[in-house]
């Protein structure tokens, strides 16, 4: 098995972001990406996407698009569209006729930051996701950096003390994602997560105080989606950016938060009577299950069924459990950094049938 760290939502020129897909790139190879999927807004870009070098570093940009009606006010539910390959901002209007044209063109519909708070304070409004009633998208975005800094942004003065601080901000999926995406996975749907950094490197003034909120290079190294594949990248563009889309789509991944450690080598699997199984698959509990988990280092490691500890380790790097019962099982992982305990690692669940 082989895995790859991956920064995904971000945006360029093309809509409001402030650095081109090559700036993108080289920011990416320094922060020892695998791979990039920008996503501008109601525009998807033909041409940047293939895999940049730089001496004995590359890493593979994918293009993808975030959609949401520019009509509507507030601009609410956005969608991450990846892997279609092709313009479908003019079904925006629509957040069911848009997933059913991401579909039909075999890519990969996520919803966007799904509780997206105002902060006044900045002049930022709520766009979070409304129409909770659409079928047939394939996940959500946990956990994304941007929205959590929004949520901070009580007053001008918590916006200064965090632009000069980023790296104070993160600790977590904010509480109303989680709680819905449990929500979603306890009524049946089989719902993968990812994060985002949502990054548009911003030039932000106030007064004499000048700062980008947050060069792309801090992002690419705070919030990542890590992809298990079975085989070695081959080089080829259209094959391994295939190969990345395929274990996102089958939720064969997870979140880490990689700034106060590398998340690289998280494993979550279940071992059954016939099968072990990772993230994203399915398993049943017909006699017993046994759930594994290694973590890189020694931290705090929480094994959930149906949203809720059923199991905490602390300082433990090897974890077992075992059940016969039937359940959605996801694992949280906490580390401390900075003084606060925050969420380092979130697994994609393992769905355990009778």
């Amino acid at each position: 098995m082989h895995e790859l760290v991956i920064n995904l939502h971000m945006h360029t020129p093309y809509s409001d972001g402030h650095g081109t897909h090559k700036q993108i790139a080289a920011a990416a190879m320094q922060a020892g990406l695998d791979a990039v999927i920008v996503t501008d807004h109601n525009v998807w870009v033909n041409g940047p996407e293939d895999y940049y070098r730089d001496g004995d570093r590359r890493v593979l940009l994918i293009v993808g698009e975030e959609i949401h009606d520019q009509g509507r006010e507030p601009q609410k539910n956005h969608l991450l569209v990846f892997g279609a390959r092709r313009e479908l901002a003019t079904y925006a209007y629509d957040p069911q006729r848009l997933i059913n044209a991401v579909g039909q063109a075999n890519g990969l519909a996520f919803i966007a930051h799904p509780y997206d708070p105002a902060s006044p304070a900045v002049g930022e409004g709520d766009i979070s996701w409304e129409d909770w009633g659409v079928q047939g998208y394939h996940g959500i975005e946990l956990w994304n950096g941007f929205s959590e800094f929004k949520s901070l942004l009580k007053t001008k003065l918590h916006a200064i003390w965090y632009a000069y601080n980023p790296t104070r901000i993160a600790r977590g999926p904010l509480p109303q994602t989680m709680q819905k995406w449990d929500d979603l996975l306890r009524n049946g749907k089989k719902v993968v997560a990812i994060g985002g950094s949502d990054a548009h490197a911003l030039p932000a003034s106030l007064g004499p105080l000048h700062r980008i909120i947050f060069p792309y290079q801090f992002h690419f190294r705070s919030i990542n989606t890590h992809v298990l594949i079975d085989r070695p990248p081959s080089g080829d563009a259209l094959e391994d950016s295939n190969l990345i889309l395929e274990a996102l789509r089958n939720g064969n991944c997870y979140i880490g938060y990689d700034l106060p450690a590398s998340t690289r080598g998280f494993r979550f699997a279940a071992t059954g009577m016939d099968a072990t199984v990772r993230m994203g698959e399915e398993i049943s509990c017909k006699g017993g299950v046994t759930f594994q988990i290694k973590l890189p280092q020694r931290a705090e490691c929480h094994l959930l069924k149906d949203g809720k500890p059923i199991k905490v380790w602390t300082k433990r790097d090897l974890c077992t459990y075992i059940t016969a019962e039937a359940g959605v099982y996801r694992v949280e992982v906490f580390i401390y950094y900075r003084n606060k305990r925050r969420g380092w690692i979130y697994s994609n669940p393992i769905y355990v049938r009778p």
